[in-house]
């Protein structure tokens, strides 16, 4: 038999002692375990949807790996880039690529009788990945696009909407300045989209790749670039490092120069932002495990103050220092593993609320997002579970060596 257990768990079922000050002291010590550690879940539920909410928006507008020209890196114009159906083919057979797509950038101003407004065009293929685009459609549909032919069908933002007063079905007119002139073409909005990724949203609106083309005065099988989606995240590193061993630096049939860069590297702000992130969410962990330390110290404290006598009496009877340090480390454990029961059902369920409900909103304009987003990671939860309990357990070992400093003839006569 386990002694130290089954004392602990004799002194934790006894009932006969509730006008003494332990069971205050016990509540609290509980309290105290239970709130940080449902703080903690929370915490990394709300960090951990964040940044792969933010960055699934990011890769859906640019996916996670660019194709572009040399000269188009760290400039505002867009270079042509001859990528046609053998290229497109050999860049798909890389090893970590699941998907390859075509676009071409384009400038362009929109304007209706009261208003204008500067955008960029992005002529986008039939092979290109709409399932992003569909998932953020507020009217209208999206076109289908083409890249042998110009349909003059335009999907647009809500902000660019909102600022020009524009509905699905209205037509406008864009002008596009070239070096000698300015040509117009007139569209049909076919619909309208929103992500609440401001930068993006302000700046995109998307038409056919052959249209884009055109106004570019590029030949058919250039474009601006590819973008490349990798079929496991994860490994995005390990992808990259093939495409730029088998296409950096290769030349085209026009002689233009192929280079390449990922998500990371074309957005580098957002996701330094959401690294910032992890900074928080260690401070917040460390103070949590600190509250969680302390109120457990105190309470163990009051525990042996009162239970002296006990104390005393175990002495006499033969008990060694070790032995009665074990009794009141179990009985400690009990109390944080029901703090522990307590902080998982109240952080999942505030988790579960949110994800579900969406009871807390945000502001889009700041945060990219209109409501908080919530990531359910069960390993996690369970890792900060058995962290948080090594830890309580661990600072309580110093103040249970205040017991070998108790005497049993002087113990047993304390009240």
């Amino acid at each position: 038999m386990n002694l130290p257990l089954f004392i602990a768990r004799r002194i934790y079922t006894d009932q006969g002692d509730r006008r003494k000050v332990s069971r205050p002291a016990i509540r609290i010590a509980t309290i105290g375990v239970a709130v940080g550690l449902a703080v903690m879940i929370v915490t990394v539920s709300v960090v951990l949807g964040f940044k792969h909410t933010i960055r699934d928006k990011a890769v859906g507008f640019a996916s996670h790996i660019q194709l572009m020209n040399i000269m188009s890196m760290g400039s505002s114009e867009s270079y042509p880039i001859c990528i046609d159906d053998s290229t497109m083919k050999a860049v798909a057979a890389i090893e970590g690529v699941s998907h390859v797509q075509r676009y071409a950038l384009t400038r362009g101003i929109l304007k209706t009788d009261e208003d204008f407004l500067g955008v960029v065009f992005k002529g986008i293929g039939p092979e290109y990945d709409l399932s992003y685009l569909r998932e953020h459609i507020t009217e209208g549909q999206i076109p289908a696009f083409s890249d042998s032919a110009g349909t003059n069908r335009l999907l647009i933002s809500r902000i660019m909407a909102d600022k020009l007063k524009l509905k699905a079905g209205d037509r406008i007119f864009a002008y596009f300045i070239g070096n000698d002139d300015v040509r117009t073409r007139r569209f049909t909005i076919e619909g309208i989209y929103q992500t609440n990724m401001t930068r993006f949203d302000e700046l995109f609106c998307y038409t056919d790749l052959y249209t884009a083309n055109r106004l570019n005065g590029w030949f058919n099988d250039q474009c601006s670039g590819a973008e490349l989606t990798v079929s496991d995240f994860d490994h995005l590193d390990d992808t990259y490092a093939r495409i730029i061993n088998k296409v950096n630096r290769q030349q085209d049939r026009y002689h233009d120069i192929f280079t390449s860069q990922t998500v990371y590297e074309a957005y580098p702000q957002i996701f330094t932002w959401l690294e910032l992130l992890d900074i928080n969410v260690w401070i917040i962990l460390g103070l949590m495990i600190c509250l969680a330390g302390i109120t457990m110290t105190s309470g163990l404290l009051i525990i042996i103050l009162e239970r002296t006598s006990m104390i005393g009496v175990l002495k006499a009877l033969g008990a060694r220092n070790r032995t009665i340090r074990h009794t009141f480390l179990w009985f400690s454990a009990f109390i944080i593993s029901r703090g522990l029961l307590i902080g998982d059902v109240l952080g999942i369920g505030l988790v579960m609320l949110q994800k579900y409900t969406g009871v807390v909103t945000l502001d889009p304009q700041t945060y990219y997002v209109s409501e908080a987003p919530m990531e359910f990671n069960l390993p996690l939860i369970i890792v900060l579970n058995v962290a948080t309990l090594l830890v309580s357990i661990s600072v309580l070992i110093i103040p249970s060596f205040f017991i070998s400093h108790i005497h049993p003839a002087k113990s047993m006569r304390y009240e």
